[in-house]
């Protein structure tokens, strides 16, 4: 079955949309910063997410469910403190970027935060192996 041509069309579009709004050096209208703030949000989740899953498996599993537990915590923070801070930009061009930017650094420092719990040493107090 041939795909109609408008079809064929805006997918073509979307395609090189997408592959333009990649190089973000050379971001220049609203709506291409906007797209790279989302690619970047779509990076640090996938970061945090692995990080969460590798950490996790090194847990006991009551461990794993208090994780759990601040994990949807801290998500609930995230999202209420993003929407706060941005809240100055809200309605306006920039509401996406201000929200999507702040979403992105939050997740990238929880994956840090994340990262450094599970690679403490042996003997500190705040380990949790």
């Amino acid at each position: 079955m041939k795909a109609p041509l408008p079809l064929l069309g805006a997918l073509l579009f979307l395609c090189a949309g997408a592959s333009y709004a990649a190089d973000c050096s050379k971001a220049a209208t609203q709506a291409e910063m906007n797209a790279c703030a989302s690619q970047t949000l779509t990076q640090n989740d996938s970061d945090l997410n692995a990080t969460y899953l590798a950490y996790r498996e090194k847990l006991s599993k009551a461990q794993q469910n208090q994780l759990r537990e601040v994990q949807l915590a801290w998500l609930k923070y995230r999202d209420l403190s993003c929407r706060f801070e941005s809240s100055a930009s809200a309605g306006g061009s920039a509401a996406t970027l201000a929200l999507q930017t702040c979403l992105a650094d939050k997740t990238r420092q929880r994956a840090d935060e994340l990262k450094a719990l599970a690679g403490c040493q042996e003997g500190d107090l705040n380990c949790v192996r």
